[in-house]
């Protein structure tokens, strides 16, 4: 058997005060200086390791506390009180909420597993990926106890272009020439950074995370200098424009893979590539939306190594009216390959409202060989999704600022924190292997589905 692939957990405590959901309100002029003080007996010791930053004007304990109300319940004049953050509630936007961010923040930091001892408290179905949940129906059977099971259970998955048969010249001995193909041991992509204050420094720390993690990092070919030399490997210089001779080149040839964007004379620039490095593994980058369906049929056909289908950062559709849920619109790109027996030769991946491990599981369901991460990225790094960046104002974390020590910590946190719960969804699973994970609708129960099964023959179809 195969080594296991391990992923080193280090904590990485943040550099700024986390924005606590709820806060303690102390009214101390009121205080009668018990002996027994209900703050000196916190099992957590939180007002002990109190401390307040002046330049974010955050109160540590907001996020040290842990919500057992104890002090709040034996205080003996009542001057202590929980109330509900208002900053904490203003964090993100509909579609990155601030438990989704908070959420990331702790497992950047600890590299755990959130887990909450009362229970899931939130609604069973809504819009995205809520729509959708993952089957568990193996979870009873002992042998399939994910991370922590004797089974080898495996999240590789590979990338590239794979031939619809083989041939042999003689036995053992393949004559149909084989794409290259890559294997990478997470489903992970780490993606160019849609916002947030970026910079080289911050790009050079993704680029060594993405290294360890022997997985690849997204990056505009122009920002690629020596200083990335060490990472080379996990590098995907993206060009946006034509591919031409000398410094791209030499870049090339460095590199396994390369991503371009897509246009009508894309195979063009695809062979430019090839010509250039036949080795390299050329990704296309397409929209994701109505079109999509029709444009990767034609770049399958005509020898497309792998694309990359991007919805925008909260999942949807791009120029599009009625814009579908990434989940939807993919699941058209795969049966529709699927039914013109095509689907095994191209190698799809995709981004776009990709915000919890439980989403990659979902969107590797609807088709996908791989995901393409963005914003998590960004949450890891203590982004709070204020949007400052995107008017021209300081960022209030300096993002810019990280170093790849501390950075590369919270990213390698958060990458095993989503890939254990992804061992755990597959283990519930009864599945040994990832790949067996892609376009497996049977593992999943979609809610407009059960819905019309179950009320459409007496109430007819949905209409808003």
């Amino acid at each position: 058997m195969p080594k296991k692939y391990h992923i080193e957990i280090l904590p990485a405590p943040p550099r700024f005060t986390p924005i606590g959901k709820s806060g303690i309100v102390d009214w101390g002029e009121s205080c009668l200086k018990c002996h027994n003080c209900v703050k000196k007996l916190c099992v957590y010791e939180v007002y002990r390791k109190r401390s307040f930053d002046g330049s974010q004007m955050t109160d540590s304990l907001d996020s040290l506390c842990k919500n057992c109300f104890r002090c709040v319940q034996e205080c003996t004049k009542g001057i202590l009180a929980k109330s509900a953050n208002p900053e904490y509630r203003s964090l993100g936007d509909s579609y990155y909420t601030p438990d989704i961010i908070s959420s990331n923040w702790y497992q950047a930091e600890t590299g755990k597993i959130p887990v909450s001892g009362a229970g899931y408290g939130g609604l069973f179905t809504g819009p995205g990926f809520d729509e959708m949940w993952t089957d568990m129906s193996e979870i009873v059977r002992p042998t399939r106890d994910g991370i922590h099971g004797r089974e080898y259970i495996s999240t590789s998955v590979d990338l590239g272009r794979k031939p619809s048969f083989l041939e042999f010249s003689q036995p053992q001995e393949v004559s149909t020439p084989l794409p290259p193909i890559v294997e990478i041991p997470v489903p992970f992509i780490f993606n160019l950074l849609p916002l947030g204050d970026v910079s080289q420094n911050l790009y050079l720390s993704l680029a060594k995370a993405a290294h360890e993690l022997s997985t690849f990092l997204t990056i505009e070919h122009q920002i690629v200098d020596s200083s990335f030399s060490p990472y080379l490997n996990a590098i995907i210089p993206y060009f946006n424009d034509e591919i031409t001779d000398g410094n791209n080149a030499d870049l090339i040839k460095k590199v396994q893979m390369v991503q371009i964007a897509y246009h009508e004379n894309v195979i063009n620039t695809f062979q430019k590539i090839k010509n250039i490095n036949p080795k390299v593994i050329v990704s296309i980058q397409v929209l994701l939306n109505r079109k999509a369906v029709e444009i990767v049929d034609t770049l399958t056909d005509q020898g497309a190594e792998m694309i990359h289908l991007c919805a925008d950062i909260h999942g949807k559709e791009l120029a599009e009216e009625n814009p579908r849920f990434i989940k939807d619109a993919l699941r058209d790109i795969h049966l529709s390959l699927v039914e013109k027996g095509k689907r095994d030769c191209i190698t799809l991946i995709a981004s776009g409202g990709i915000a919890m491990a439980e989403h990659v599981a979902k969107v590797i369901i609807c088709g996908a060989d791989a995901v393409v991460l963005d914003i998590p990225l960004l949450l890891a790094l203590e982004c709070r999704l204020c949007l400052r960046c995107q008017h021209g104002l300081s960022c209030p974390v300096n993002i810019a600022q990280v170093t790849p020590e501390w950075s590369g910590k919270r990213i390698k946190n958060l990458v095993g924190a989503w890939r254990n719960q992804l061992l755990e969804v597959l283990g519930a699973m009864g599945l040994r292997e990832i790949r067996r994970l892609r376009g497996e609708t049977g593992r999943a129960i979609f809610f407009n589905d059960i819905e019309q099964e179950t009320f459409g023959k007496m109430f007819g179809e949905r209409t808003a």
